[in-house]
């Protein structure tokens, strides 16, 4: 095989004897050793293209451009057949946008790309096709379509013969654990499970040689891991029982029948999210603590199995680095430990942790809350709430890196004590946990309310007449849709990206979250509707060239504003996509500092001030 750079749209077979690639829409071969080019697909063309994939980013100009070009193929490990899929474009949607950014124009380019919205039948679909190179053939599985957002991975045996993988059927409620035969075309359901809200996208998925395989699941209340038999799809048994959480199956030493799990919620009295090491026997079920300390453990086990760096830490406890030896469990050294006394002598306090209880009236929810380091109990602050509630994630620091390096803390410098809540719906507790979201996305702040409530009982400093929200994207929803919904809490908002409404939203986010097929609820707790119920100062921000999250939301809820007589303020950063308002700042970091100092603290930003060293 030549020695060139990597080329993204072609592949090698893994005996190197072949290249596969695409010409106008169609797969090819080449015979690395005579040159000769073989056309394996005929029927490829424009909105019907063979091994290719649409990139979740890929922007178009104008109406009828192209998109950037994609490949993808799986060889068989002969070399002798190869997994890959049809897009088929024909009927997808388009959304779109206006650049003004470009300085050397005067008219704004438009750009499009393929999104559906959930319920949309109009989207990019993917079929599955296998290409047996020695006979020349070729098998589609169009009962294997699934749009692009889903998708379907397929791995290859060892001996060439079949592909299995997870079949994701639309709205996330049921999965089907597929074995297919590339030669007969036949398919066997191996393992299916399903949900009333919706089952795990991401699984931790293990074959064993012994014809048995690890998966990963939350039938029981908690996600758990299971030992199943691979030619009945029944379970052998559970590998794991209890009220915790299996985060990861970090290694298998498959031979001596062991896995190293990182797990959380098992440690009574702990954080429920704090992530630890432990060793599975996989015959005695036997689950032994590796990482003792109470902390956030991130584990890196090394390629041979046989050490594992630990990296533990809290919010208030710097980091320590460790090296441990897995077959005896023990720390053999200690790496090095994070030196935080110039954070101190600068008057740094770390967050503080506290719990409160849940919409539910029984649920322990966890939160943090940040100080300015010219802090005084005897002062009274305003509070902030920075908000991201979707329910794919938890948003309240677990480490020490993470609290100083957010969003808060600086916030926080300017006369403000910083609020973040883990509340009902958001990820990391138990299936019953997350459900509490699942067609209720727009009730995600209202255990932020309970939590800042019951902490301002317990702390005479916090001004609970004084509240603010502010988050981006998902949390950009949260922060609008909590001035809507808690209008007599929150006082000043700032809502960054929003998907103010689902139904404008990527598909798959929603179908998974919200739920599918689309109902009332989400006409009921889009913001866009409750437009009217504002009350406080909102400021709404997007970037002009969002593909992540459409403009368009934030400019039809600023039309419902506007038609229910609400004053707010609007900024569009023209040449930005999704990512701006990040750490460490920018332009629109001052912005949202301002608004609350000037709403908020009742005082007036610097005009034309910058941060020194961001532009």
């Amino acid at each position: 095989m030549p020695s060139t750079p990597r080329n993204s749209l072609e592949s090698f077979s893994p005996d190197r004897k072949w290249k596969a690639f695409t010409r106008n829409y169609n797969l090819y071969l080449q015979n690395l050793e005579t040159g000769e080019e073989i056309q394996l697909s005929k029927s490829g063309r424009k909105g019907m293209e063979y091994a290719s994939f649409y990139g979740w980013s890929d922007l178009i100009e104008g109406e009828n451009g192209e998109r950037p070009d994609r490949f993808t193929v799986t060889w068989s490990p002969d070399s002798k057949k190869i997994y890959t899929q049809i897009v088929d474009l024909r009927l997808a949607e388009k959304m779109y946008m206006l650049d003004f950014s470009k300085p050397e124009k005067f008219r704004p380019d438009l750009l499009s790309y393929y999104r559906g919205s959930p319920g949309d039948s109009t989207v990019v679909k993917y079929i599955p096709v296998v290409f047996d190179l020695e006979k020349k053939s070729e098998k589609t599985f169009p009962q294997l379509t699934s749009p692009h957002f889903i998708g379907l991975n397929l791995n290859w045996s060892e001996d060439s013969q079949l592909l299995s993988g997870f079949f994701i059927h639309r709205g996330y409620k049921s999965y089907d654990l597929i074995e297919l035969h590339a030669e007969t075309g036949k398919i066997r359901t191996v393992y299916s499970e399903n949900s009333d809200t919706h089952i795990q996208r991401d699984h931790i998925f293990r074959r064993l040689e012994d014809n048995t395989f690890i998966l990963s699941s939350e039938k029981s209340g908690w996600n758990q891991l299971f030992l199943m038999d691979w030619a009945t799809g029944k379970e052998i048994k559970a590998l794991t029982q209890g009220e915790f959480v299996v985060n990861r199956l970090s290694h298998l030493d498959e031979k001596n029948r062991i896995a190293w799990l990182e797990i959380s919620g098992k440690e009574s009295g702990r954080n429920p999210y704090f992530n630890h090491l432990y060793r599975l026997h996989l015959d005695s079920g036997e689950l032994e603590l590796i990482t003792k300390e109470d902390a956030f453990h991130e584990i890196y086990i090394s390629p041979d199995g046989k050490y594992a760096v630990d990296n533990y830490s809290t919010v208030n406890q710097p980091t320590v680095s460790v090296l441990i030896d897995l077959s005896s469990g023990n720390q053999i050294a200690k790496i090095s430990e994070a030196d935080n006394s110039k954070l101190k002598n600068r008057g740094y306090q770390s967050p503080v942790s506290f719990t409160a209880t849940a919409k539910d009236q029984q649920t322990v929810i966890h939160g943090i809350y940040y100080l300015p380091t010219t802090f005084s109990p005897k002062k009274n602050y305003p509070i902030i709430d920075y908000t991201y509630t979707g329910p794919h994630t938890s948003t309240v620091p677990k480490t020490f890196k993470a609290a100083l390096f957010g969003h808060q803390q600086p916030m926080a410098e300017l006369g403000f004590v910083v609020v973040t809540v883990d509340g009902l719906g958001s990820f990391g507790r138990s299936k019953a946990f997350a459900d509490a979201s699942y067609r209720n996305l727009g009730d995600g702040t209202t255990d932020h309310v309970l939590a800042i409530t019951q902490l301002a009982s317990k702390n005479r400093f916090l001004d609970i007449d004084r509240v603010g929200i502010f988050g981006h994207s998902a949390g950009g929803y949260d922060a609008a849709r909590a001035m809507l919904l808690h209008p007599d809490f929150y006082k000043v908002g700032v809502s960054s990206a929003g998907d103010h409404d689902f139904r404008m939203e990527k598909a798959w986010w929603p179908e998974m979250y919200m739920g599918y097929p689309v109902g009332d609820f989400y006409h009921e707790q889009s913001n866009i509707t409750n437009a009217s119920r504002l009350k406080g100062r909102l400021l709404l921000a997007h970037g002009g060239v969002d593909e992540n999250v459409n403009p368009s939301a934030t400019f039809k809820l600023a039309e419902e504003l506007i038609k229910a007589g609400k004053d707010f303020d609007l900024f569009i950063w023209p040449s930005r996509n999704h990512s701006f308002g990040r750490p460490p700042g920018d332009y629109f970091t001052k912005k949202r500092w301002d608004y609350f100092l000037e709403h908020l603290l009742g005082q007036q930003p610097l005009l034309h001030y910058q941060i020194p060293g961001i532009k």
